[in-house]
């Protein structure tokens, strides 16, 4: 019988925060599959990413394809990540959205270069996160907050789990 894992953080009901490694899998996902659809020209493939991303900033996390595979198959494996705010991940999230969609439709429209530019920037700025971590996206959020004047604060675990972590 599998042993359930122990978890800070519920994965599907604790959306203010998020194993930091499931971000990266998504960006993994993303990047593979816009690099791909650049490469070929198989531009329907950057219009599915949007509607992934799209359903899972809608609907949750277990629309999300990449999410359910790194919390159903891979944390049960190598255990739960750092937990990190979810805000940043889930901003990057929104702007990766907003330039596949803007793709998409520059394909569907014959400006195959503007789609494909745009799906290879979505491609390069989503591999260079899944590799080393640095997300820009997330950047831009927490540069947002210095522009404002408005400073930073990560939120904290949720109760249940800070008590968890603190026995």
């Amino acid at each position: 019988m599998k042993r359930p894992i122990e978890r800070r953080a519920d994965p599907y009901r604790d959306t203010r925060v998020i194993d930091a490694r499931a971000p990266r899998t998504n960006q993994t996902v993303v990047g593979a599959v816009a690099l791909v659809a650049v490469l070929t020209g198989w531009w329907v493939l950057l219009a599915l990413l949007a509607l992934q991303l799209a359903l899972g900033l809608t609907l949750g996390r277990r629309w999300c394809v990449a999410c359910v595979f790194y919390f159903e198959v891979l944390q049960p494996r190598f255990g739960e990540g750092p937990i990190e705010d979810s805000r940043p991940p889930r901003f990057a999230n929104m702007v990766g959205l907003g330039f596949l969609s803007v793709a998409s439709l520059a394909y569907l429209g014959g400006w195959t270069t503007v789609g494909a530019a745009l799906g290879g920037i979505v491609a390069a700025l989503a591999l260079l996160a899944a590799v080393t971590g640095f997300c820009a996206g997330c950047t831009v959020y927490r540069i947002g907050y210095v522009v404002t004047g408005r400073p930073f604060t990560s939120c904290p675990l949720p109760p249940a789990a800070a008590g968890r972590a603190a026995s």
